[in-house]
Formats: structure tokens, sequence, C-alpha cells
């Protein structure tokens, strides 16, 4: 069978590029040096601006792969956004806060590139899920405190407009509590016990390279719940009700304390929904994060 048609033209063609070096961070104990790369999937419409969205991805702080959700990212894409999914340093690389320096760099390099990739410089929005919503939470709560700025490109803002947490850990020092019953506060000698327990191997002590449970303060430091203001930008914040690994309650805590500061935020329970199963990669899902991204920037 032969046949001619003419489509109408009446969307741009998506590219995706790989690999792309947006920093260079110390490696090997400061002696040497390691590229951090970012994959972006862009519309090629010369002169005409989108909203970017940065995606973390999780891992525990331990591990992460900037491409395994590029199949839905795709999809977030061709709703009308630029989405860019960025490499972070893991912890046993560096210390937090290092792996939010690296998300920060991302962003400024994105912006410096807003004519290369098509991004509307003013619209950003970040989503993460699990140790990468924890990282989407910091760098959305903190796009004023410069202290966490550090690399190239520091004319430009690492501030972002809107954030999306999926089993958001957000006070690192109560992450694992629902686990012991044991409280160093109340009992002599259960100092050297939640050592024994929990030592530095869980992953929000690893982050930050002490007992999470037993160095709140540095436990404070890294976590979001310390960050929320009357300024934070808006939340879509989606949890499981049968987490195993993040408790329920990290996420609500977020979103009540957002709620008291009068922040738009929408907390999205997923009803039987363990950490990271099929649950939260459905159409369903991903159109109520178009949605809010939608109603915020297009």
């Amino acid at each position: 069978m032969e046949k001619r048609i003419t489509p109408a033209i009446t969307s741009p063609q998506y590219l995706v590029d790989t690999d792309v070096t947006f920093a260079q961070v110390d490696d090997w104990f400061g002696h040497t040096s390691m590229d951090l790369k970012l994959d972006i999937i862009y519309p090629e419409n010369p002169g005409h601006p989108y909203p970017c969205i940065v995606w973390i991805c999780g891992g525990g702080w331990k591990q992460m792969d900037k491409s395994a959700h590029l199949y839905y990212l795709s999809y977030l894409a061709s709703k009308g956004f630029v989405v860019a999914s960025l490499q972070y340093r893991t912890s046993n690389l560096a210390r937090f806060p290092a792996q939010l320096e690296d998300i920060k760099a991302g962003i400024r390099f994105l912006k410096s590139r807003s004519k290369r990739y098509n991004i509307d410089t003013n619209k950003f929005g970040i989503m993460g899920e699990s140790a990468g919503g924890h990282l989407a939470a910091m760098a959305g709560l903190t796009g004023k405190i410069t202290e966490f700025d550090k690399g190239d490109h520091m004319e430009f803002s690492s501030a972002v407009q809107a954030v999306c947490t999926w089993y958001l850990p957000s006070k690192l020092d109560e992450v694992q509590s629902r686990d012991s019953e044991y409280s160093p506060e109340t009992e002599t000698g259960q100092e050297e016990l939640e050592e024994f327990i929990y030592g530095q191997s869980s992953s929000e002590s690893l982050l930050i390279g002490k007992n999470a449970r037993l160095c709140r303060d540095l436990a404070a430091a890294a976590s979001p719940v310390n960050y929320v203001t009357k300024e934070a930008p808006p939340f879509l914040i989606f949890h499981g009700t049968r987490d195993s690994i993040v408790p329920y309650s990290q996420s609500k805590l977020m979103y009540d304390l957002l709620q008291e500061k009068g922040i738009k935020a929408d907390f999205i329970s997923v009803e039987g929904a363990d950490h990271a199963d099929l649950h939260f990669f459905q159409k369903e899902t991903w159109d109520l994060i178009v949605e809010f991204f939608t109603g915020i920037f297009i």
C-alpha cells in the first residue's frame, strides 16, 4: 500500500541529552576530581521557554542512578516541561551537605544553560523519591540560604518554586524511632545500647557521619522540617500508608508544618502502598504530578 500523509505540527521535537557534566567535585580523599552529570529531556523549540522540573533519584543516600526513571520522566516532559535528572555524591563519597550542594549546583547550571535547553529560569520545580525526596525538600526550603551554594554559576539562584516528594524522610533523628523502644534520655546506659543497635550503619547516620539518634544537632541540620518558613514554595507530598522503610508520619509531619505556616500543600496518602512500590509508577500518580506542576507553572 502506498500512502501520503501531511501531519499537523502541534508539538516540538523532544530530545534527550545524557551524561552532561554540570559540576566537578573532589574525589578520592580530595586528591582527585570527579564529574557530576545530568540527563535532560527538552523540547527543541527556540524562543519558547518551558518550566523545568528537576528529578532526584533515591537510594538511601548510598546509591543512585540518574537514568533509572527516564521512561517516566519522559511522560512528564511530554506534558510541557523540560525535565532533568541530577547525579549527586552518595554518602560513601561525602557527608551532608555535599549532596544538597550538588543539587543546587545542578539547578544553577541548568539556569546558566537556559537558552540551550529552552528553560524558563523563573519556573523551576523539583521532585524526588525517598533520599531524593529529602534532597528535593531541602533544596526547595533553602532557596535563600546561600551557605549551601558552592561551585560555579553563582550569579544564578538555586531557588525553586515548587516541590514534589515521595515517601519523604523529613526528620532524620526519628526516621527509625519506631523500630526501638529504647531512649537514652530515660535510662542510664542506653546510649551505649543505642550506639550498638544503630551505630553509623543506618542510612541517615551514614549521611551525616554520626549516629542520627544520638547526634541530634547534626541530624536536625539535615532535616527538612527545620527549614520550613512562611516563604516555602508549594508542596505535593506522596506517602504509602504501609511504608516499611520511611514511616508515614514523616511526610505527615512535613505536611502539618507547611499547613501551620500557611503554605499551599497537598498530601496524597497512597492506600496500601509500601516504599517505592508499583503504586507510584502508575499513570494516575503521574497525572497528579502533572496537574500540580501545571497548576503552578502553565
